[in-house]
């Protein structure tokens, strides 16, 4: 059965990928961007696309509009759109970190309000829809210097939790996702957010903030691969509450478990130069 399918931050990796896996499977796939022209490619492949700002209500509005008036209902929506904001936690300014939680956090769930009626008409018209949150395995557990990206995606965690049980009356399930290293274009653009302050007490550390950036893309899964392996759990009749894929997907969250919280700390700390590290 072909699904209606509406997918945010679709101009590269995860969002790209699932954009391309799901329409060559026949679905009715609307990828969106806050920039369309990075969209060419998905459009030329036979997406629907669109321009939607996730922290703009209007443009989530229009959006949505469009998807009432041309089909009436959606059967999946996967809020994919966020952003990492790397940086050690004290040198973030309340801009930063508010730019980082309105992205990661609000909006997913501001759009998947907006979603509510498409979502519904799926269920009358369907039997079901669903909401899938693109979270991180870095919502299970935290790294240096990326601490307001890593909490951003445990309260995306756990407000789709809380979404899981409180929307399965409504006949709408909500699945969360959680990859680890995926090849894209993340790295880059947290690269391009990266704080570190002229004054920060941090700045000898420089070359391993710039190293967390990029640690995601080391060996990093390839996009199409990680695409297919999630697109064939959410296409399941009961699809599992919780997907993991890609680069130590599995691995760094049962050391998280399984090691004392003083050995996970001095592996995350050694990893990222902080062992070593003398302030001035």
């Amino acid at each position: 059965m072909q699904q209606t399918i509406l997918i945010t931050g679709c101009s590269s990796g995860i969002g790209q990928a699932l954009a391309t896996e799901l329409n060559q499977r026949g679905h009715r796939v609307y990828a969106t961007a806050r920039r369309p022209a990075t969209l060419a490619g998905l459009a030329q492949a036979g997406c629907q696309t669109l321009g939607l700002d996730v922290n703009d209500d209007d443009s989530v509005a229009a959006a949505m509009k469009t998807v009432q008036e041309e089909v009436g209902y959606l059967d999946m929506l996967i809020n994919n759109a966020g952003f990492s904001q790397v940086g050690a936690v004290l040198d973030l300014g309340r801009e930063d970190l508010r730019r980082q939680y309105e992205t990661n956090v609000i909006a997913p769930v501001a759009v998947s309000r907006a979603a509510m009626g498409l979502l519904r008409g799926a269920v009358a018209k369907r039997g079901s829809a669903s909401i899938v949150n693109i979270g991180s395995i870095v919502g299970v557990f935290t790294t240096p210097f990326a601490g307001a990206y890593c909490s951003s995606k445990a309260a995306l965690h756990s407000l789709s939790d809380a979404l899981r049980m409180e929307l399965k009356p409504f006949g709408i399930k909500l699945v969360t996702v959680q990859p680890g290293g995926v090849q894209s274009a993340f790295g880059n653009h947290a690269e391009e957010a990266l704080q570190l302050p002229p004054d920060s007490p941090y700045k000898d550390m420089e070359p391993f903030i710039h190293a967390r950036a990029q640690a995601g893309q080391q060996g990093a899964m390839p996009a199409d691969e990680f695409a297919i392996d999630v697109a064939d759990s959410l296409l399941r009749p009961a699809p599992p509450a919780i997907i993991r894929g890609g680069t130590n997907s599995f691995r760094l969250p049962l050391l998280k478990r399984w090691l004392p919280t003083s050995a996970f700390d001095k592996l995350m700390s050694k990893t990222f130069g902080l062992n070593g590290f003398k302030p001035r």
